[in-house]
């Protein structure tokens, strides 16, 4: 019942962000990633009282983190952070990967390999190139569209919730 009550608040953003015209692309990226970590699972992990979100390179969510709570509707409290590569991932879950590193990211998803992150990019074909949920924009310019390889994920034993996946567009 709370994953469905989620589902809803998710959706209630998403369609007011594109109902406002003053809802940037950068905070309604920044709310999906927000809320990203309520419908992952990954195997063997124990429920843990926060969530580490990442950053690396140049995250094009500006100052739209900032205005978010710190607590999830589950009561982990989130903690957002920049990092300056790879080796700084420390207790990061969740790495969101700047458009400024799209010219190493075949690198950085190496590097990533292994460890029990979920990767996630605005880049351009992120999701096809190995990354785990890509934020795309609509071709008509109405929202963002979220796409999840889930191959990618359940090598690193990431699993996510059925109602993403409904809402998502899967690829390989």
């Amino acid at each position: 019942m709370l994953k469905a009550l989620l589902l809803v608040q998710l959706l209630l953003a998403v369609a007011a962000a594109r109902a406002e015209s003053a809802v940037s692309e950068q905070a309604l990226k920044a709310v999906l990633l927000y809320k990203l970590p309520l419908f992952v699972y990954s195997a063997g992990s124990d429920k843990r009282s926060h969530t580490s979100i990442c950053t690396l390179g140049d995250a094009p969510l500006g100052n739209a983190a900032d205005r978010l709570p710190d607590t999830l509707a589950d009561g982990r409290r989130v903690n957002f952070q920049a990092i300056p590569g790879t080796g700084a991932i420390g207790d990061c879950e969740f790495v969101f990967i700047g458009r400024s590193e799209a010219t190493r990211l075949d690198f950085l998803l190496r590097n990533l390999n292994g460890r029990r992150i979920v990767t996630i990019s605005d880049i351009d074909g992120f999701a096809r190139a190995g990354g785990m949920v890509e934020f795309s924009l609509r071709r008509d310019g109405s929202g963002v569209l979220i796409l999840i390889n889930r191959k990618a994920a359940q090598r690193q034993g990431i699993e996510f919730n059925a109602q993403l996946l409904r809402l998502s567009r899967i690829v390989e």
